[in-house]
């Protein structure tokens, strides 16, 4: 009996089984809720400062949105974690690592869908006024773009990852 508690115990720091997390994280169970309510955060925090109007403060929740997605998931590379994937992933954005690069995932369709619903609730809270319109639109393309599978291995300016 002794030496089954002393064999639990050795197995407590046992690694697992996912060659890099990253690329499972965002299946993981509530994550999609989670983000979904920290939006909904986003928008309540920006709602409650006095001198901004509602078309503005959509305009504002769905650009700091998209800022943050693209940084998040277009711009940083690597992960946080230490892999034994001998380097592959630090040359990949989290978009490219997401569901080990396989398109069409329901993780990758629900972060391409939830910028699009964030803009067409914008754009109807702001009436379809031009300057946001402009803004949104643009906001929307910059994150939608860097999804497209075409895209994957090219960097921005010119600068190629491989």
């Amino acid at each position: 009996m002794k030496n089954r508690s002393i064999k639990s115990k050795m197995n407590v720091g046992v690694a697992h089984s996912e060659v890099n997390p990253n690329t499972r994280v965002m299946n993981s169970r509530g994550i999609w809720l989670t983000y979904a309510l920290g939006v909904g955060m986003l928008h309540i925090v920006l709602l409650s400062i006095p001198f901004f109007s509602v078309p503005v403060v959509w305009t504002l929740t769905n650009v700091i949105h998209n800022f943050g997605m693209y940084v998040f998931m277009h711009a940083v590379k690597g992960t946080p974690f230490e892999t034994p994937d001998q380097g592959k992933a630090r040359l990949l954005t989290h978009w490219e690592q997401l569901d080990y690069g396989v398109q069409f995932t329901s993780s990758r369709k629900f972060f391409t869908i939830s910028p699009i619903i964030l803009y067409f609730l914008a754009s109807f809270y702001t009436k379809y006024d031009t300057a946001h319109f402009v803004i949104n639109t643009a906001s929307l393309l910059s994150v939608l773009i860097p999804k497209l599978p075409q895209l994957h291995g090219v960097r921005i300016f010119g600068i190629n990852k491989y």
